[in-house]
């Protein structure tokens, strides 16, 4: 790729949907700053430079109305509000979440797995997504918030049309659906605030909170409450099936993962090669200079995870997958004052996935493989799987890999 290629790079082509890994490296290398006319953005792709971005909120402002735009009161939130204004809130909840039982989180999560996992034996193809990544992810970010889990399939409806209109720099249409389900979750969300007396983050915020707190932070917390299960569920769900996807195609690393003391930074690693979250947008509050590139005030910059967490200056042999890397300080959930507020919960439920996999391919147990070709989601925001046909095989039936 060129450097004049670099302005048609797309997010959305079939082939890099299905591996943008080497197109990020030929950016990366070629032209690792660089204005995308589609996104109206420079995209940032090296390390260094993503760090920069992410870590310097004053800068670079995730909140639009800093820049001129405007934000309607439903999405003001801990990841929309800037510091000092959010450090309250984030506080707030990321003291609720360290106080939950994180290896009961974990516990649960392999025992769903390792459920679905005897059910679903002799039972023919089916979808990952569907029978193990969308259970997972609801069940474990219920369990942390503390309420009813809703209907997985239902919740997944809901979840796309928000998770594609993340996408509306790209594709306009996505956006009213989007606002739609937001409406749908903030109802969801409004009637367990109300009425969940389950232990866990929502009740620990609610009586840390109390009845006297004024009406913008009452919003700030309500809706920063909508987007934890929300960005929680669909990284969590993302996450998973990408997991599941390296695995299957790396069994020696599935069976690398039956040692307990390796599923931390194992975890850790499978996040980084393949990750959940493929960018984030930020707004310069000044002129300054990135690389090559003269950035002005109020342009926006796209940091591009995927292609920081495959930087080999950060990373030795990043397109390796070394299950004891250690230290791996990917972008996998983000970085800075706006990372993903449940990771720790999130590691904990893909730990009792690994778990629950590593430990299905020990003894007669039956094994799980892939069964035809995976299709991913068109999102340029998540990089997620539409679906990920895979069948568990008796020992003595396995095919030849």
């Amino acid at each position: 790729m060129t450097p004049s290629a670099a302005c048609h790079y797309d997010p959305l082509a079939p082939e890099t949907l299905y591996d943008p890994y080497p197109v990020l490296a030929e950016l990366r290398r070629t032209d690792p700053v660089f204005w995308h006319a589609g996104m109206r953005s420079w995209v940032v792709t090296r390390y260094d430079d993503c760090v920069r971005v992410l870590r310097d909120h004053r800068a670079f402002a995730r909140d639009p109305r800093r820049a001129g735009g405007v934000v309607p009161d439903s999405g003001l939130s801990v990841q929309t509000l800037d510091p000092p204004h959010q450090g309250w809130v984030r506080s707030l909840f990321m003291s609720a979440v360290r106080a939950q039982d994180l290896g009961a989180i974990e516990s649960r999560a392999y025992r769903l797995v390792t459920d679905r996992l005897d059910g679903l034996t002799g039972a023919g193809s089916f979808d990952v997504m569907a029978e193990l990544a969308v259970p997972l992810a609801v069940t474990v970010v219920a369990d942390l918030l503390g309420v009813q889990a809703p209907p997985h399939q239902e919740y997944a409806a809901i979840s796309e049309a928000i998770m594609r209109s993340m996408d509306g720099g790209l594709d306009p249409a996505v956006v009213e659906p989007g606002q739609a389900a937001r409406r749908a979750l903030s109802d969801l969300v409004a009637s367990w605030w109300d009425a969940s007396e389950r232990p866990g983050v929502l009740t620990q915020v609610r009586e840390t909170v109390g009845p006297a707190v004024d009406p913008l932070s009452y919003l700030y917390v309500r809706n920063t409450a909508r987007v934890m299960f929300q960005g929680g569920y669909s990284t969590l769900a993302a996450a998973a099936g990408n997991v599941i996807h390296t695995l299957l195609a790396r069994p020696d690393a599935l069976k690398a993962m039956r040692r307990a003391e390796l599923r931390a930074t194992g975890v850790e690693e499978l996040v980084r090669f393949d990750g959940p979250v493929q960018g984030t947008t930020r707004h310069a509050m000044v002129g300054c200079r990135i690389g090559g590139a003269e950035i002005s005030p109020g342009q926006k910059i796209v940091a591009l995870f995927a292609a920081a967490n495959r930087d080999p200056a950060a990373f030795p042999d990043p397109d390796q997958l070394r299950l004891g890397r250690t230290p791996n300080r990917h972008l996998g959930y983000g970085w800075g004052p706006h990372a993903c507020i449940g990771t720790i919960a999130a590691q904990a439920g893909l730990r009792g996935l690994v778990g629950a996999l590593a430990d299905q391919a020990t003894g007669n147990r039956a094994v799980l493989v892939p069964d035809g070709d995976p299709v991913r989601r068109p999102t340029a925001t998540l990089r997620a799987f539409a679906s990920l046909p895979a069948v568990l095989h008796a020992p003595s039936a396995q095919p030849a890999r």
